[in-house]
């Protein structure tokens, strides 16, 4: 597909973000290889995390193409600082208990099928493509992840408390997922990508049926994260980049 001269640079960005959020969320699911409670939910956070990651691997490749200056989807997965990423503060959050990874994966699941169900009516072949068949991949990620919450909502009551303070320590990242800029509404109004703002109220509405099946409370808390979209991250990013990315930095170049 032909870009036009300023839709090439704003896809660029646009990629990356949705690149981004996948690849951050990917390696903290990544963490807990081997720590999961139980085997079966080992693999299937193994799993969701290698799904996650092949999808941000489409995504930069994509983005390198678009961008066309050379750079491989290493180079912007990996030479890339924290304040050049532009991932949503949720994802990068700790991972916490099993409650606190299961409720940050639930919230980004709700919004992600919606997002990518929209995305492949891009006029983009080649990004409606890549949301095909990630969307696949995001129905059982959601299935699961909707599963353990009203599991551990309506559990035990030390499941429940734990599932109530994950929700309220990510509630307030959690407005981000569906909040457009003037970048999401350029690109919409193109044709290219979904408009955010109309994902917003079905998002809400399956957060809340789950969330009140599983006997858990919204929170009230006011405040809410913003800037995630132009490079304001939390403390955790960095620590989370520095690990993930000091093979390729301490070896540039280096092929295996």
């Amino acid at each position: 597909m032909e870009l036009s001269d300023t839709q090439r640079p704003a896809l660029f960005s646009y990629l990356l973000r949705h690149a981004d959020d996948r690849l951050i969320l990917g390696h903290r699911l990544s963490e807990w290889c081997g720590h999961a409670p139980i085997l079966e939910e080992d693999l299937a956070l193994a799993n969701i995390a290698l799904d996650l990651i092949g999808q941000a691997s489409n995504l930069y490749q994509l983005a390198a193409a678009v961008e066309g200056a050379g750079r491989s989807e290493d180079d912007l997965a990996f030479l890339r600082n924290p304040d050049e990423f532009r991932n949503l503060q949720l994802v990068e959050q700790p991972n916490g208990d099993f409650a606190m990874t299961l409720m940050r994966q639930f919230l980004f699941d709700a919004y992600d099928v919606r997002f990518l169900e929209q995305l492949q009516q891009s006029s983009h072949p080649e990004l409606a493509g890549i949301a095909g068949k990630a969307f696949k991949e995001a129905q059982y990620h959601l299935r699961h992840s909707q599963q353990w919450i009203l599991r551990l909502g309506d559990g035990t009551p030390e499941s429940h408390e734990r599932a109530q303070q994950a929700l309220e320590e990510l509630w307030r990242f959690a407005h981000e997922l569906c909040e457009a800029d003037e970048l999401d509404r350029e690109l919409a109004a193109a044709g290219l990508v979904p408009d955010l703002a109309a994902l917003a109220d079905s998002w809400r509405q399956q957060v809340t049926e789950v969330l009140a099946a599983a006997t858990l409370a919204l929170p009230h808390d006011p405040y809410q994260a913003s800037g995630s979209r132009q490079g304001r991250h939390t403390e955790h990013l960095g620590y989370l980049l520095a690990e993930m990315q000091v093979l390729p930095r301490s070896y540039p170049g280096a092929q295996w």
